[in-house]
């Protein structure tokens, strides 16, 4: 199964917010403390949301908003608290960060989404390399909050085989993996289909590329790999460089690698894609944002494997690329994982 990036509690969303004890109660008395009156303070809001793991942060959440929604009723969530105390790069931060992982989704989304020309890079990096549960619980979540369907929205702000890819992620359709069916001769079928829709034809069938591999669990797709090595040469990574996207079609190419890769190497390529955002002119910090926050379960084998492919430290890059209050943040969100020395 594709690697879960959401905590088991938020999955299960079973349990009451006045049952999540008095440490919980305690950091949601600080946040109100820290945004009451003129001028709230940043800092303190930094320590008391950023320091904690998802599973906490989406507590903290529900229950805030049980503790003082009668004081904040024009408040639909934590999130636009944040958003009316906080601005700029950082307050977008502690809005996402102050929202439950399924939430926190949907409202990058619908940013992505917003103004003119949707911020294509964010939608597929949450959208591809999803478990099945997650992803239906993204839409039902989108739906729940904004009275709309996600894959409509989608539809809307995409097109061509990026909105195809898309398309297929949404479907939920990753299969259970099974031995009696996932056979040695089924992946080799699979990889000559692969081959026999780009590289064996004029023209690459994109759709049925990626049918294939939004189905595939990861021990297949593992197995398709090698026989598509064996047989043609190279691996599939390397055959969807080659094969999609054309000019102009960069990010296609990346969100159908990161698809691929989720599966067979997720945290070497979630450390890849920091990189990616940050590589070249201009740094994407809404993708930075959303990585950092979105990947924080896993930011320590991440670190890992990025101090590892670059030579440095995701703490480094955060330095280089961002600045005041707003690095700080982002800081402290890898630090709850994996502390630097010295703090």
């Amino acid at each position: 199964m594709t690697i879960p990036l959401w905590p088991e509690f938020v999955m299960a969303n079973s349990l009451s917010p006045d049952a999540f004890g008095s440490e919980v109660d305690e950091i949601c008395e600080e946040i109100e403390s820290a945004t009451k009156g003129l001028g709230a303070n940043r800092q303190r809001v930094i320590d008391a949301l950023a320091t904690q793991d998802p599973t906490q942060r989406a507590k903290i959440s529900m229950r805030y908003m049980e503790m003082y929604g009668d004081d904040h009723k024009k408040f639909r969530n934590m999130g636009d608290l944040m958003k009316k105390e906080f601005s700029g790069d950082f307050g977008r931060a502690l809005e996402f960060l102050a929202l439950p992982p399924h939430e926190s989704e949907c409202a990058m989304i619908r940013k992505a989404c917003k103004g003119i020309g949707a911020d294509v890079d964010v939608i597929w990096s949450i959208c591809a390399g999803r478990t099945n549960e997650e992803m239906e619980m993204l839409k039902k979540t989108y739906f729940r909050m904004y009275d709309k369907d996600l894959g409509k929205l989608l539809a809307s702000e995409l097109h061509g085989n990026m909105e195809r890819l898309v398309f297929n992620c949404l479907q939920a359709s990753e299969e259970v993996y099974d031995s009696q069916f996932h056979t040695p001769e089924k992946s080799r079928d699979d990889a000559e289909e692969i081959h026999s829709f780009g590289q064996g034809r004029m023209g690459t069938n994109e759709k049925g590329i990626f049918k294939i591999l939004c189905a595939s669990p990861p021990e297949h797709l593992e197995l398709i790999n090698k026989e598509y090595a064996d047989k043609y040469g190279y691996t599939l990574w390397k055959a969807m460089e080659k094969e999609i996207g054309g000019l102009g079609e960069k990010n296609l190419r990346q969100a159908t690698l990161f698809e691929v890769n989720m599966k067979l190497k997720p945290h070497k390529t979630m450390a890849d894609l920091i990189y990616k955002t940050c590589k070249g002119f201009g740094t994407n910090e809404d993708l930075l944002t959303c990585c950092l926050i979105r990947f924080q379960p896993h930011l320590a084998n991440i670190n890992a494997c990025y101090i590892e492919e670059h030579g440095t430290s995701i703490h480094d890059v955060i330095r280089s690329e961002a600045g005041g209050k707003y690095r700080a943040l982002l800081l402290q969100i890898v630090n709850t994982v994996w502390p630097e020395e010295g703090i």
